[in-house]
């Protein structure tokens, strides 16, 4: 339990900095007594903010981590191999979430010594642990934005980008989001084009040999199985994009 908690204290505070504008000491009921003299208890705003910030984890996981590259190289190194629904979905996006926190471990790592330990421990207050808690995550998501992005989404949004550190998210994120696309289609292309060969390769054989109603595909998929799996694609897809990601620290 004390495990869950941590872990569920560690993602507020990486990804919702700006949900916490309530001081620590603020209880968690308010207790008030009414003019008959019955006890009312009250919901403070700080658990409310807390608790709709749940509900957003799983699209801040997605847009704010390495999940976004990895699932979609994922889904592109599927179609070039043509197997269809073959890994599952399921399978691809567990894959890409184990990848994402394999990634993103050093970064967890910081943003639980510098905020959530010294959180638990009382040693600094909500407010406190949220700045220091989105320190290593707005490094890890700067050295991935590309400057062009960044500079769009900061004249859109009439923000001076002097300083990295003055970024604010919601310039950051977006920025983020469009610099993981741009890098995820540059390796799925990457990864399409050996399949493509094959593909052509066997489409001019079928043609030249006039069995024009047999489709490529069938016949040129076990060739793509079968060179994916002799070059160990599985490691290869994995190794590279793993050390696609500049992360503080090293993986």
């Amino acid at each position: 339990m004390k495990h869950i908690m941590r872990f569920f204290l560690l993602c507020l505070i990486v990804f919702f900095p700006l949900y916490a504008s309530a001081d620590v000491g603020i209880p968690a009921f308010n207790v008030q007594t009414n003019a008959a003299g019955q006890q009312e208890y009250t919901l403070t705003i700080q658990i409310l903010l807390l608790m709709t910030g749940l509900t957003l984890l799983p699209a801040a996981l997605m847009t704010m981590t390495s999940f976004l590259r990895v699932v979609i190289v994922l889904s592109i190194l599927r179609q070039a191999l043509g197997t269809m629904q073959t890994p599952s979905n399921q399978v691809l996006i567990g894959l890409a979430l184990f990848m994402t926190l394999f990634i993103m471990a050093p970064v967890f790592d910081k943003i639980n010594q510098n905020a959530v330990e010294p959180y638990l421990n009382e040693q600094i207050n909500l407010m406190q642990a949220v700045d220091a808690g989105s320190g290593p995550m707005r490094q890890f998501m700067m050295q991935q934005t590309r400057e062009d992005d960044l500079a769009l989404f900061g004249e859109m949004a009439n923000v001076k980008l002097d300083e990295p550190d003055t970024v604010p998210f919601r310039v950051l994120i977006p920025a983020f989001i469009t610099s993981e696309l741009k890098t995820a289609f540059q390796i799925g292309f990457l990864i399409f084009i050996p399949f493509l060969v094959i593909d052509l390769v066997v489409s001019s054989l079928l043609m030249s040999m006039g069995m024009m109603m047999l489709s490529p595909m069938i016949i040129s998929m076990p060739f793509k199985l079968m060179l994916f799996v002799l070059v160990d694609g599985w490691s290869l897809i994995m190794g590279t994009l793993a050390n696609s990601f500049v992360v503080p620290g090293g993986l």
